[in-house]
């Protein structure tokens, strides 16, 4: 008898229609394709004509439309109507949910706007809502970025003018040698992905540095498996071997860097290590052409890396001398440092010199001339093919902003940054900490904010204390504790509020900010602040508003809910006021659109808070007349102008003077049309840098007209990096005793310790408080590629890769404990205990373990059946963290954070281990929620339309 192969038909009928929008599934925003069928989604594929993801599409991009039909979607605002954390309400219309948050927020912003705390999560619209908080007139606004990466953003825009990832990249296409430092592997997973495919094939050579080889580390040639926190020590050592071997790029220190500017070195002088000026204010440097001071940037210029000048029996010497002074010392060589980081010294001379020969024996030179900012014509751009990549590896440490601005010098020092093969910029950066606004906190009743909540400080005077000197911020930003807060400290808001320090507030107003589980430290002690009474009966804190698109944690701990869509039923502005979508090459923003519309009564959460901003009668939210101005956020975006001719979106503005017909892109009138415009074009504007423009952007004048014709700065805007940062020195000035303002006497030496104007490396905080002989581990988390902080835990496809998560155990931890496959394991720390199950892994630092992040869920959340593998076997690592560290007897607790930033310091975990019997889930068990949206159904399955 014949087989008879089946029928399969290979081209099936896949949609009736395409619709073009930005992914929402990680902080990549990626271009997708959204197959509509009989008006639903039914298949969602990357878009090849989009500039970040050139059609690539990971798990998770193509799961999203498991998230757009999660069961865990809220439906309805809600009204809390059991105790906090129950997950007991009941659903009310949008009116009385406006009518309830006016209630409350009404009489506090007409006496004492600081009573709202307003903190977001990821929300990549950080623009709109920092602005809606300045406008009701609280100080106390931030975003997530304090507790995520802020070391690695203001280590960067302090000492470059941009960091990695968002504000910038490796040169995929021409880096001979990559060096990726503790990535997360869900963060901008796609763009790396394609990048290290383009080095593989090149047959460039990748070097992970990760206590834990997983993901990006596992591909790479050599994997450096460091001991956490040391991070800093490396680089410091690889920087030391350079400049001893004279392997740094002397030229483009001299043009290009502060390391020529002339140091103050007079002990008596209030200035004594500030950088000095001529008389017309600018940094001074010594000639190589005439041997006398000279402005930085004065025309034909060429400054002296070894100058120096003598004053009234003073000589100041340059940033460059004070470098070799700190850096020369045999505490930094390898042979000092490899013992304390885990590595032979062989081995960092080894990387060290691999550096050097790639940087400046395979230099590359690119015949495309190009003039600076001094008006000195080059007739080539010379390029250093050594790049390097880095996130929340080394910035989650409490030493993570000093190693941050380490890791940048050591690229620097090779010219290896805005050059060919090395790390380059995105649009709208580079630019100087100095362009950016300082933090402001003066509270008027009834009246908007001073100015922005958050910024750069340069100095004491820039801190927001109140006239007493106590902290004007419920978080404590930018005060003596952490002076240089760039992104506000959202770990700390909490823990602050209800202890009343350094005020009480009244409401706390949160967006998808799941801070009652994985996104705080002492996941167990805030869940019990959120919930604790006062002696007259009420909540410490009084109300708690909060949106989310799904039923999370943290909504069952809220007392007014407004719901939120998912990403393909909203409007959303990736922007170049924001976080654009940007490449090295170009500029680009892009939108969201509602590809669908909602089938629930809920709505885009900035759409609800233009509803909010005009009941409350918000500047910027009101017409003159008293009526709403912008009738949601697709309103705004299109309308909103932040200056004159420059709004949320770039693309297909209405020229200066012409007919509404004539559309330029970068500045100008708002367009009707504009969001129509972006459709046609699959969602995202670009525009390319000219080819004279593309590299050495601080300092190429051709870059710095362009970057102002398209509105990304007001002026040319040219600098220096600052190798030396004089806003550190100003707070160790201070704590010396200089100046008006000063810190309390307590912080006085930690602050000469930790502010050092050239990058040092300190141990970790929690090991000055924790017995390293009690507790000899560090305990990490990871993202994993395959979910994104909580959203992806109820997707029924990604659930499927990641159900619950072990705890993973290096071969010497594994033997010593007798550990066997199925084996649970106690992990205590100074702070609290639980109990899980382990997994053995050999590409592991031999003294850490490690979990993935964000897998554990609480019961009732999520719209989870009570006996999930993730409530019943996974668990999180953030019930052993605390956000302050450990009591020393000094009557002080001190934040568990970087004491430059404010950064939470996540990876300094030190922990003890010991095998336990099994029991029948993970510790610690915490009790059910109720779930407000009920639960899932045990398969999911959809079939649109018959073909």
């Amino acid at each position: 008898m014949t087989f008879q192969q089946p029928k399969i038909d290979t081209s099936p009928k896949v949609s009736d229609e395409v619709r073009q929008t930005t992914c929402y599934m990680c902080a990549c925003r990626c271009g997708i394709n959204v197959h509509m069928k009989e008006g639903k989604v039914a298949y969602i594929e990357g878009n090849k004509d989009h500039p970040v993801n050139k059609g690539v599409l990971c798990a998770k991009g193509s799961a999203g439309i498991m998230q757009h039909l999660s069961p865990a979607r809220l439906r309805a605002p809600m009204k809390r109507v059991g105790e906090r954390g129950s997950g007991k309400f009941e659903e009310i219309s949008w009116d009385e949910a406006y009518d309830i948050a006016v209630k409350w927020l009404k009489p506090i912003r007409e006496t004492a706007p600081e009573k709202l705390a307003f903190f977001t999560g990821r929300d990549q619209s950080q623009s709109f809502t920092s602005w809606w908080a300045q406008a009701f007139g609280t100080p106390n606004y931030a975003a997530h970025g304090g507790f995520c990466s802020v070391n690695m953003a203001a280590g960067g825009i302090y000492t470059m003018g941009g960091a990695f990832w968002e504000f910038g990249q490796p040169d995929w296409e021409r880096t001979k040698l990559f060096m990726l430092f503790g990535v997360a592997e869900d963060h901008d997973s796609n763009p790396i992905k394609m990048g290290l495919g383009k080095l593989k094939k090149r047959g460039a050579k990748v070097i992970g540095v990760n206590p834990i080889r997983s993901g990006y580390n596992a591909i790479a040639d050599e994997w450096i498996g460091i001991t956490p926190g040391t991070d800093g020590l490396f680089i410091l050592s690889l920087i030391h071997c350079l400049m001893k071997a004279g392997k740094v790029d002397l030229s483009y220190l001299a043009q290009f860097t502060n390391a020529p500017v002339l140091v103050n070195e007079d002990p008596k002088s209030p200035e004594f290590g500030l950088l000095l000026t001529t008389e017309d204010g600018k940094h001074m440097v010594i000639d190589r052409a005439t041997g006398k001071p000279a402005a930085f940037d004065a025309p034909g210029v060429q400054p002296d890396l070894a100058g120096a000048r003598r004053v009234a029996g003073i000589t100041h010497r340059s940033v460059f001398q004070h470098m070799a002074d700190k850096y020369l010392v045999e505490d930094y060589s390898p042979e000092k440092i490899g013992p304390k980081i885990g590595l032979t010294a062989n081995r960092i001379h080894r990387i060290a010199a691999e550096l050097a020969r790639v940087a400046f024996d395979e230099a590359i030179e690119i015949d495309q001339p190009w003039t600076d900012f001094r008006g000195t014509k080059h007739e080539k751009m010379i390029g250093r093919p050594v790049s390097f990549h880095a996130m929340r590896g080394i910035s989650a440490h409490s030493n993570g902003f000093q190693t941050c601005r380490a890791l940048h010098h050591l690229q620097i020092i090779l010219g290896s940054v805005e050059t060919p093969g090395g790390m380059r910029f995105k649009p709208p950066y580079p630019k100087p900490a100095t362009a950016h606004p300082k933090p402001h906190c003066k509270v008027t009743p009834g009246q908007p904010l001073d100015g922005p909540h958050l910024g750069f400080t340069h100095g004491p005077d820039d801190l927001c204390l109140r006239e007493d000197g106590s902290p004007a911020r419920i978080d404590k930003a930018f005060t003596w504790e952490n002076p240089m807060s760039s992104h506000g400290m959202m770990h700390m808001v909490i823990s602050n509020a209800h202890a009343g320090d350094p005020y009480k507030i009244d409401t706390l107003f949160m967006y998808m900010a799941n801070m009652a589980w994985n996104s705080s430290m002492n996941t167990s002690g805030v869940m019990k602040m959120l919930t604790d009474k006062d002696e007259t009966g009420n909540y410490v804190i009084p109300h708690i508003i909060y949106s989310d698109a799904y039923s999370s944690e943290m909504v069952a701990y809220s007392d007014l809910i407004l719901p939120d869509t998912t990403y393909l039923e909203r409007h959303d502005c990736i922007s170049l006021l924001d976080r654009p979508i940007c490449e090295a090459d170009a500029a680009a923003d892009a939108i969201r659109w509602p590809v669908v519309e909602p089938d629930r009564n809920v709505k885009g959460f900035q759409s609800a808070l233009c509803d909010l901003g005009a009941r409350l009668n918000l500047p910027g939210f009101v017409t003159e007349t008293g009526e709403q101005k912008f009738k949601d956020y697709a309103d705004y975006i299109v309308n909103h102008e932040r200056r004159p001719g420059v709004g949320p979106l770039a693309g297909w503005r209405v020229g200066d003077g012409a007919a509404e017909s004539t559309l330029q892109h970068g500045r100008g009138a708002p367009n009707a049309s504009q969001l129509d415009e972006y459709i046609k074009n699959g969602g995202f504007w670009a525009e390319h840098i000219p080819q004279e423009a593309q590299f050495y952007k601080p300092w190429n004048t051709a870059y710095q007209d362009w970057a102002v014709k398209i509105g990304l700065y007001d002026k040319p805007t040219p600098y220096l990096f600052t190798l030396y940062s004089e806003p550190l020195r100003r707070f160790q000035l201070a704590a010396m005793g200089h100046g008006t303002r000063q810190p309390p006497e307590h912080l006085r030496e930690r602050i000469k310790t930790t502010l050092d104007p050239l990058p040092i490396w300190y141990a970790p905080l929690e090991d000055g408080y924790v017995d390293p002989v009690e507790f000899p581990i560090h305990a990490l988390t990871q993202r994993p590629m395959a979910m994104y902080h909580s959203w992806g835990s109820q997707n029924a496809w990604l659930r499927q890769i990641h159900g619950h998560n072990p705890l993973y155990i290096p071969t010497k931890l594994w033997e010593a404990h007798k550990f066997a496959e199925g084996d649970w394991a106690r992990v205590t720390s100074t702070h609290g205990e639980i109990t899980v199950p382990v997994a053995h892994m050999a590409a592991l630092n031999e003294n850490t373990i490690w979990t993935w992040n964000a897998i554990g869920k609480r019961k009732g959340a999520w719209a989870l059946e009570d006996d999930a593998p993730e409530a019943t076997k996974g668990f999180l690592l953030n019930h052993l963290i605390h956000e302050l560290l450990p009591p020393k007897g000094d009557g002080m607790r001190w934040t568990n954070s970087d004491p430059v930033t404010g950064q939470a310091a996540w990876f300094d975990l030190r922990v003890k281990i010991e095998k336990v019997r099994t029991p029948t889930r993970s510790y610690p068990d915490v009790p059910a929620q109720s779930s407000p949206v009920g639960r899932g159904p045990a398969n999911v399955t959809q079939k649109i339309g018959n073909s």
